[in-house]
């Protein structure tokens, strides 16, 4: 029986920390310390590829998860699912269980007009056009990644890129809560203040990870280029899908340099 006598106000932490998790269905020693957070289930899938011993932990709502080593580092891929209220469910079961580092790997549309589809953007702070970090900090708290592993994987984005085809660019990303709410003067006034690009999760997961005081940072694939309208809807995007697998690589081994101080 889990019902239980009402002594007061439930504290959801309290209740939850170190068991196995509602949402994630993830119990502790399931992932590993560090953990890719990509917004689709199906690049968790992408990513094992790339994991020994990778092993399907569990798979609930929109959340899939394998764990696997990375050149001996356990790592773990969850995918939280569209927007910042469930990436940041995501984001705190978790921690809940023992995870300390986060990377996003998403996709992501560019207002920059030199940035191309398939080229990746590290983001190195975020304009919060979502609601879900309101609940956790003042609007005007800025929501920013982890300063040290962002800079690992801003160096390491830039390594792999030099004989490969694609580009690295970093700036601001404005998170956003509506995809279809960003209309042709939304974007004009963003580009106005030289935001790079558009996501829906980054400022929801570094604003917890800065809470929880856990690392946390950004890579994304470019989808489209929203000010060249240069987008891709009604067919397979090519170019991005190499960059889901670009990105994947850069973040793992950005985990792997970190962890062993390389």
């Amino acid at each position: 029986m889990e019902n239980k006598k009402n002594t007061g106000t439930l504290d959801k932490m309290a209740e939850t920390l170190g068991k196995k998790q509602y949402h994630v269905m993830l119990s502790p020693g399931d992932v590993g310390e560090y953990v890719l957070l990509p917004g689709d289930p199906a690049r968790c899938d992408r990513t094992a590829k790339y994991l020994e011993n990778a092993e399907l932990v569990a798979n609930n709502r929109e959340h899939r998860t394998f764990t696997g080593t990375y050149k001996g580092i356990k790592v773990s891929v969850t995918s939280t699912g569209m927007g910042c209220p469930s990436a940041a469910i995501a984001m705190e079961e978790l921690i809940n269980i023992g995870a300390k580092g986060f990377i996003r790997i998403g996709s992501s549309a560019a207002l920059d007009p030199k940035i191309s589809i398939g080229d990746l953007m590290v983001t190195v702070g975020c304009m919060k056009n979502e609601g879900t970090s309101k609940f956790y900090v003042p609007e005007n708290f800025p929501a920013i990644p982890d300063f040290d592993l962002t800079g690992c994987l801003l160096k390491t984005a830039m390594e792999f890129s030099k004989d490969r085809d694609y580009n690295v660019y970093y700036g601001i990303t404005s998170t956003d809560d509506a995809f279809y709410g960003e209309s042709p003067e939304f974007i004009d006034r963003l580009r106005s203040y030289k935001v790079m690009n558009l996501d829906m999760e980054c400022s929801g997961l570094f604003t917890v990870a800065h809470m929880r005081g856990v690392r946390a940072a950004g890579i994304c694939g470019t989808s489209g280029n929203l000010t060249n309208a240069d987008v891709i809807y009604t067919r397979k995007n090519e170019r991005l899908a190499q960059a889901w697998e670009e990105e994947i690589q850069v973040a793992l081994e950005t985990i792997y340099r970190f962890e062993k101080g390389v």
